[in-house]
């Protein structure tokens, strides 16, 4: 089954909480993973979302999002962190492929949070490269600390925020694609129990290139363009 593909921020949006309704309903329709489709995207790709979501392995982003070949550009790397390869490959998503929206996608019990919370409480940074996750994660745990957030979602939360100002601080094409109103940056928490996101955070497309720290919220956003 074909899909149309989404243009704006509002419509990629609004298709991506479509597509998790039906996965969490257990009505999904699979678009865009027949033979017809992978023969019609080998040529080109128009993917109408960037995800930059946490490695979990319970965080596919086609299955949650009930969509197929070609329609999500997926980054992926523990905790959502995000150091140069992955503001190069959404800057690519942006620019290059025209791509309207960038999803930053965690996750309720975030490992890396958790490493991240038991580094700080025993003093010990994890060995190898892994101590460079939990680095990136500890800003994040440092914003928890001073807003007085402890409950590891409540982080998880807040790690999501930092993650969307993480991408826009660190990439100024991100920041001038969403300046000039041809994208837009949310955060979503997913439920790993449940199946269903949760948008936490919203820079909407026509925010400021130096937008102030995006603001947590359990609520549902109405728009994503200003």
């Amino acid at each position: 089954m074909r899909e149309l593909t989404p243009t704006t921020p509002e419509q990629a949006l609004a298709e991506l909480h479509a597509g998790n309704r039906r996965f969490v309903t257990g009505v999904p329709r699979h678009p865009n993973q027949d033979a017809g489709h992978r023969a019609a995207v080998a040529d080109g790709q128009h993917p109408f979302a960037v995800i930059v979501g946490c490695s979990d392995s319970r965080l596919a982003a086609e299955i949650i999002f009930d969509r197929g070949l070609g329609d999500l550009f997926v980054v992926r790397t523990a905790g959502h962190t995000a150091g140069p390869e992955v503001l190069g490959s959404v800057e690519y998503a942006v620019t290059v492929l025209g791509t309207p929206l960038v999803l930053v996608l965690g996750h309720d019990s975030c490992g890396a949070v958790q490493a991240a919370r038991e580094a700080v409480s025993t003093g010990r940074t994890p060995a190898g490269h892994l101590g460079a996750v939990v680095d990136a994660v500890l800003p994040s745990l440092r914003r928890a600390a001073a807003e007085g957030i402890e409950e590891i979602d409540g982080i998880v939360d807040i790690h999501i925020a930092q993650t969307v100002e993480a991408l826009l601080a660190g990439s100024a094409v991100l920041a001038g694609e969403v300046a000039a109103g041809r994208c837009a940056v949310v955060g979503m928490s997913y439920q790993l129990n449940a199946g269903e996101v949760r948008t936490v955070a919203v820079v909407p497309a026509g925010a400021a290139t130096t937008p102030p720290p995006a603001q947590v919220d359990r609520a549902e956003p109405t728009a994503v363009a200003g």
